[in-house]
């Protein structure tokens, strides 16, 4: 394990490199394995890339020197931190430190693989210490990092090196402009293209199409609209795969709503340089992430609020001297 400092280019904050790999004991080894780690939760990979060729991603070329010689760890983690600081020229990006790890036996879907990790810990926390003094007590502060929350982090596992190898991200800190210079400046990463991708990537496209897309070609009411989306999400949680053909005749059904999505689907995929298959095994934490975001809830005006879970036949929309209207239908309150 290797700790620099890496301050703010654009504020010519400099770095400090350290010129031997860091010693912990053992139990500050376990807190800081616990706090590297315990921030991956998602399923979501990425791998190395770039335009050119992928042998002139700086981070990939320095990773990959690791991992063909750990011994040179400490040699390219110095290269990292310069780089780090390269890309550090937003004025919002903060100073922090960047370790850079090595470790041994990670598990990667049921798989035991090597893996680098780079993290940066950017944001400090009081904290208050409180010790024995004469016949009572005495409380000082001081800063630290909460070791609960990684700011900054990267995975890259020892495999599928030709693809750019399989890599986690996290990034709990920035969600603006600077956010861009961890992952895509810095890091230079692209999604991987799995089943959680590809989940991922259809469900947007379905949301997208019939929010925004659909009402453009054909007259469907906020009824309508939350009725193929339930529909949707509905098709991935009863399904182990997904076959497009299968999907559009099943849940969009309508021959002319079928041809406005497939059309869509190509636009989508190169305003976005994405290429989504029309087979692949469906990822159920993808489906549970992007479920969270598709709406099931009509707002008519700021009065009232319904909420549509199931059958559409049971919600009718109407037109009457006072303004238009929604019935509902039900057998019993609960």
């Amino acid at each position: 394990m290797a700790l620099h400092g890496v301050g703010n280019k654009l504020n010519d904050d400099g770095i400090r490199l350290s010129d031997s790999l860091l010693q912990t004991e053992p139990e500050v080894r376990k807190i800081l394995k616990d706090y590297f780690l315990s921030a991956f939760k998602s399923e979501e990979y990425y791998n190395f890339f770039h335009e050119s060729d992928l042998k002139y991603n700086e981070v990939f070329d320095f990773v990959s020197a690791i991992f063909d010689d750990p011994g040179c760890l400490l040699d390219e983690s110095v290269s990292l931190a310069k780089q780090l600081y390269e890309k550090s020229i937003h004025p919002k990006v903060k100073a922090g430190e960047l370790y850079v790890v090595y470790f041994h036996n990670l598990d990667l879907d049921g798989e035991s693989v090597d893996a680098v990790g780079l993290f940066k810990s950017e944001n400090k926390d009081t904290f208050l210490k409180v010790h024995p003094a004469g016949n009572g007590y005495a409380i000082e502060q001081d800063q630290g990092i909460n070791i609960h929350k990684l700011d900054k982090g990267c995975l890259i596992f020892n495999t599928e090196k030709e693809n750019g190898f399989v890599a986690a991200v996290v990034d709990n800190t920035n969600k603006g402009a600077e956010a861009h210079y961890w992952i895509d400046e810095f890091l230079h990463l692209k999604q991987r293209r799995d089943a959680y991708s590809n989940t991922q990537n259809i469900l947007s496209l379905c949301k997208d199409f019939v929010t925004r897309e659909l009402p453009r070609h054909f007259e469907v009411t906020k009824a309508d609209q939350i009725d193929l989306l339930n529909k949707s999400v509905g098709f991935f949680k009863k399904n182990d795969s997904f076959d497009l053909q299968e999907f559009t005749n099943e849940v969009i059904v309508q021959p002319g709503i079928i041809e406005t999505f497939n059309h869509y689907k190509k636009d989508y995929e190169h305003e976005r340089d994405l290429d989504i298959a029309d087979q692949f095994d469906i990822s159920g934490s993808a489906v549970k992430k992007q479920s969270r975001v598709f709406k099931s809830v009509i707002k008519l005006d700021k009065n009232f609020h319904i909420y549509i879970h199931g059958n559409r036949e049971l919600i009718e929309l109407g037109v009457d001297e006072r303004g238009k209207f929604y019935k509902v239908y039900f057998r019993e309150e609960l």
